[in-house]
């Protein structure tokens, strides 16, 4: 999901040793020296979602232009279904996994049980609690994205109101490491002051629902802040319903289409974009070099891209979570 701009900024050394040469693993099972071919199963987690529907179309877009073909499943956030997508993987003997996992704890044992199988698996979007076994974690930059994110809402805040956020799914990272760069941030804004925090789960419509309760409790807020581009455009359709939108400031979180048009639009301060195309293709790439190779190419298995700033000023620019130059 990442180009213009800081070129989707490959966080720090992040990932993109892709050029490197040698690459953190050594790659003993499944197939090194492979001539490509054969089948990759990508398990994501719902792609009603834009963000996760631009994940299985980059997945396999990319595969198919190195000669794979692709299985898709989701779990929706449920372990015990992406249990049983696993389980699926090994029995058809697919190439690899490309794995947007069910929680960080609780994707653990199922990536391990796909590497013990001899069945190599490629993290994206989201991470897991221990390395070593996947062979690539390939996540957004989510504390930068925050921080940007963050630092424009204040600004057209004016570093002063009462707010509410919107937190994500609660065994995904993600959704922790957002919510605490937004604190980190507007903490240091005494008269900005957060008066309920509701999760929402990554939904639209739970989004809309739990803002509706917000806003009865708080009919006075002034400003919004959510963990991804879902849940705020469901705020904004409460604000709507209420005729209140014009009083209060919504941040949103991924740089999907809808949320995009809502900044144009002047119904949203700013959403941050997440390179999911870009880490999506480096994922399919990664698991193309290792299958032939033994080793994925990147610096490390742990890889962060940086997120961009989405704002009137180059929401033009954006189109399918890849911002042109």
């Amino acid at each position: 999901m990442k180009r213009g701009l800081a070129l989707l900024g490959l966080s720090m050394a992040v990932v993109v040793g892709l050029t490197a040469c040698g690459g953190s693993d050594s790659g003993t099972d499944s197939g090194s020296g492979s001539a490509g071919g054969g089948t990759f199963a990508v398990i994501t987690v719902d792609p009603s979602n834009p963000y996760w529907k631009a994940e299985v179309n980059t997945a396999a877009d990319e595969a198919k232009k190195l000669g794979y073909e692709t299985t898709v499943d989701a779990h929706n956030n449920d372990p015990d279904k992406q249990n049983q997508f696993i389980d699926a993987a090994i029995s058809k003997k697919v190439k690899a996994i490309i794995l947007d996992p069910a929680g960080a704890k609780e994707s653990v044992g199922a990536v391990q049980k796909a590497t013990d199988a001899g069945i190599p698996v490629f993290l994206v979007n989201a991470e897991i609690d221990q390395q070593g076994i996947a062979k690539t974690q390939i996540v957004s930059n989510n504390a930068q994205g925050a921080t940007l994110g963050a630092q424009e809402w204040a600004k057209v805040m004016g570093g002063k109101g009462e707010y509410v956020e919107l937190l994500g799914n609660p065994t995904d990272n993600n959704a922790k490491v957002r919510s605490d760069g937004y604190a980190e941030v507007l903490s240091q804004f005494p008269d900005l002051k957060r008066v309920q925090q509701e999760t929402a789960n990554w939904d639209r419509a739970e989004g809309k629902q739990k803002m509706e309760v917000m806003l009865r409790a708080h009919p006075d807020v002034t400003g919004v802040v959510a963990g991804n581009d879902e849940m705020a455009l469901g705020a904004i359709q409460a604000l709507k319903d209420a005729g209140k939108l014009s009083q209060v400031k919504v941040l949103g979180f991924d740089g999907n289409q809808d949320a995009v048009n809502a900044v144009k639009a002047g119904e949203m301060v700013a959403t941050v974009l997440q390179p999911i195309v870009q880490g999506t293709t480096l994922a399919i790439q990664q698991a193309d070099s290792y299958l032939k190779t033994g080793k994925t190419d990147a610096a490390q298995e742990k890889q962060a891209l940086d997120c961009v700033l989405i704002t009137k000023d180059n929401a033009e620019k954006l189109n399918g979570f890849v911002l042109s130059n």
